[in-house]
Parts: structure tokens; C-alpha cells; sequence
């Protein structure tokens, strides 16, 4: 991307052909460290890292307690999703849910995927519109699937679906882009491959959640736009939203330790 006129340039380019800017490397690539193990697991932006340790240390968290109540109340107490629960006034789950994963291959699957995704994300919307998305898109997912009526759902990958709708809305504001075109159509095929996967009958798949993910995520993602270098009052909204999306979420965390804590 041009730093000064922001269009969709090549990596190749060391001339804006829109306005005849010189271009350097990009940040991402003057500070962010090559594909890990090879390229095997891709490198990934800050933002990206600290959503996917979260999900790690979560993860062992329930594992543990598994060991204690079982593997489905420790998802339960830990924020998993489920109607009851959320209609009952604990809406803290539509977020919480989106960083509890239910075995090895569930959590290691989404965050590979995730890895890629996210840096992919971070590096064209900015942390601060990626963080937004990913939260907001998270509530969007499970708020569709309880409706829909699923009886308990965690996983990242209602959030992930967030990132693809707003890889896709790219496209679709920044039409004239060839490069934005090419994204477009990229993650346009991994929403068709997600949510076919999703049907198939041997795998336990909210496809709800990835479809109310997918399309808050659109919306958002149409809305926010790429960064812009000087600040302005729409850059000072998605800052607050970012704030907001993160205090929200440590606000669901203290209301599921309270909740934890009335339990026992």
C-alpha cells in the first residue's frame, strides 16, 4: 500500500504508479521476523500473538479443570456459549466463548489458520481496526448461533470468519484495486471451503457462528477502511472502538470470574 495516497500497490513497485511517490520496504517487513519452522507456521503481527496466547492459556486452563469436573463443564464454567445461559442474562459468554476450544486438533487448526489470517488482517486494517473486528465479529457469531439454538459452541473461529468478511469487504470498497480484487476473491474461497467443511456430518461445526462472524465482520470491514497516515476524526473512532472492544472483553472476563466465584 502507497504510504502517501494509500492505493494498492505491488511489492514489487519502488514507485507509486498513482502518484509517482517513492516507496520503501513495508514496515511489517522491516520489523516483523520471517514464517516460522521454514514458513511452516507463519509469522504473525503483535496483535495476532497475544489473541492466540490467550486462546493457548485458556485452553490448558480448561484442560486442567477437565481433569477435575469433566471435559463439557469446564468448557461451561470457563464461558462456553449456550442459550440458556446467555438468555439468562450472562452475555459474557459471546465473547468468552470465542477463546475456549474444545480439544488439541480444534485449537491447533484455528490458530494455524489464525497465524496467517490475523498477521494478513493486522497488517492491511491496522491492530486497532483488526482488534475491533475480531472482538465484535467474535459477539456476532455466537449472539447468531444462540439464536439459532445451539446447546453449547466455543472456538476462535467465529472471530476468524470476522477477518475473512472484512478481507472480502475490501474488495468490495476498494473495487478498482486490482490487489484488493485478488484478496477479495482469495478469501471469498476460504468462506465457501469453511462453511462446506462445516456440513460435512462427521464434524461438530457451528456454521452459525461462522456465518454471523463473517458477515459482522463484512460490515465492519466496509466501514473502517485501510489506515490513513494523518490522523483524523475517523482514525479517533476506531481507536475507541479498539479500546472499547478490549474493555469489553476484560469486563466479560471479570464477570465470568464472579460468576466462578459464586459457584464454588
Amino acid at each position: 500500500m502507497c504510504p502517501h495516497c494509500r492505493a494498492f500497490i505491488t511489492i514489487h513497485d519502488k514507485v507509486c504508479p498513482y502518484c509517482d511517490t517513492p516507496v520503501g520496504p513495508r514496515a511489517a517487513d522491516l520489523r516483523a521476523p520471517g514464517g516460522i519452522l521454514g514458513g511452516l507456521v507463519p509469522s504473525a503481527q503483535f496483535a495476532t500473538i497475544v489473541i492466540s496466547l490467550l486462546c493457548v492459556a485458556l485452553y490448558l486452563v480448561t484442560l486442567l479443570a477437565s481433569a477435575r469436573v469433566g471435559e463439557v463443564n469446564a468448557l461451561i464454567r470457563y464461558g462456553a456459549a449456550l442459550p440458556q445461559a446467555v438468555f439468562g442474562g450472562q452475555w459474557w459468554r459471546l465473547i468468552t466463548a470465542g477463546f475456549l476450544h474444545g480439544n488439541l486438533m480444534h485449537i491447533f487448526f484455528n490458530l494455524w489458520v489464525f497465524m496467517d489470517l490475523g498477521r494478513h488482517a493486522e497488517e492491511i486494517y491496522g491492530t486497532k481496526r483488526m482488534v475491533a473486528i475480531y472482538i465484535f465479529s467474535t459477539m456476532g457469531g455466537f449472539a447468531l448461533s444462540m439464536l439459532r439454538g445451539t446447546m453449547l459452541t466455543v472456538g476462535s473461529s467465529a472471530g476468524l470468519f470476522g477477518l475473512i468478511g472484512a478481507m472480502i469487504a475490501l474488495g468490495v470498497r476498494y473495487r478498482w484495486s486490482g490487489e484488493a480484487a485478488m484478496i477479495k476473491g482469495f478469501y471469498i474461497r476460504w468462506a465457501i471451503y469453511g462453511l462446506l467443511w462445516g456440513l460435512l456430518p462427521f464434524f461438530r461445526v457451528d456454521n452459525a457462528a461462522h456465518i454471523g462472524g463473517l458477515i459482522t465482520g463484512f460490515v465492519l470491514g466496509y466501514l473502517a477502511g485501510t489506515p490513513r497516515l494523518v490522523p483524523d476524526f475517523k482514525e479517533k473512532l476506531w481507536t475507541a472502538a479498539a479500546a472499547a472492544a478490549v474493555v469489553l472483553a476484560g469486563y466479560a472476563y471479570l464477570e465470568m470470574l464472579l460468576w466462578l466465584a459464586r459457584l464454588d
